[in-house]
């Protein structure tokens, strides 16, 4: 019986291998080459007037949920988030992260049973918060921009970032229409094995407030919901 699971077990992996290989054979690419500059930094400046950057700077807070599970309400003047999954709701500091309060089903506990989900939260905002806002991050510390030249003959902007979130090293390749405004971007990331997979971003919302942000993100088949997206005063 063992042999059997065995042989199965083997057949399954190889079966994954394949599909593994066969989808990077297909989809990946190597990270572009660009110049970087006064003309990549004008790039940016120009994506960043097309999504209202300075109606988004003026927000105060930011709403959404991410994937209907990860629920967020951001007060970037207080640099505070208040986020709720499951039976969690915390209220986090994101200047003092081991200050945060932490709550499950409206209990409040302790700082030794906290910290894990603080930590746990840290990285949810970090993901999270980047699918929301990532083009008003371009010009973030550490970051590096580069003028791309594209097949259809279009330019590109491709963001580095080399320090700072999660994973330090990740860039970006911003596909964008003739205004400026995104409608996707290319990613080489250190969780994705498969180098230049495209999320697009063209699904816009005017919120209250002016500034444009995303209400959802399409991968292949696979769509990455941003919930009730708002931008407040």
């Amino acid at each position: 019986m063992l042999n059997k699971l065995f042989k199965l077990l083997i057949i399954v992996l190889l079966v994954l291998g394949l599909g593994f290989g066969l989808l990077y054979y297909a989809y990946n690419k190597p990270l572009p080459q660009g110049v970087s500059g006064p003309e990549a930094d004008a790039l940016a400046y120009r994506m960043l007037d097309a999504l209202h950057y300075d109606k988004y700077n003026n927000s105060q807070v930011l709403e959404w949920s991410f994937r209907d599970e990860h629920i967020y309400s951001w007060n970037k003047t207080k640099a505070t988030v208040q986020i709720k999954w499951d039976s969690y709701s915390i209220d986090l500091d994101l200047i003092s992260p081991s200050s945060s309060i932490v709550y499950k089903d409206d209990v409040w506990l302790s700082y030794e049973e906290s910290q894990d989900l603080i930590e746990k939260a840290i990285g949810y905002f970090n993901n999270d918060s980047f699918w929301l806002v990532a083009p008003y991050k371009v010009f973030d510390a550490g970051t590096e921009r580069y003028l791309v030249d594209l097949e259809d003959g279009s330019e590109g902007l491709l963001v580095t970032y080399k320090k700072g979130g999660d994973t330090p090293g990740d860039s970006y390749l911003w596909i964008l229409e003739p205004s400026g405004k995104p409608k996707s971007f290319q990613m080489w990331v250190n969780i994705i094995p498969i180098g230049g997979l495209e999320a697009s971003w063209n699904d816009w919302k005017e919120t209250e407030t002016g500034a444009l942000l995303p209400t959802s993100h399409s991968i292949g088949p696979f769509t990455i919901s941003m919930g009730t997206v708002n931008a407040l005063p």
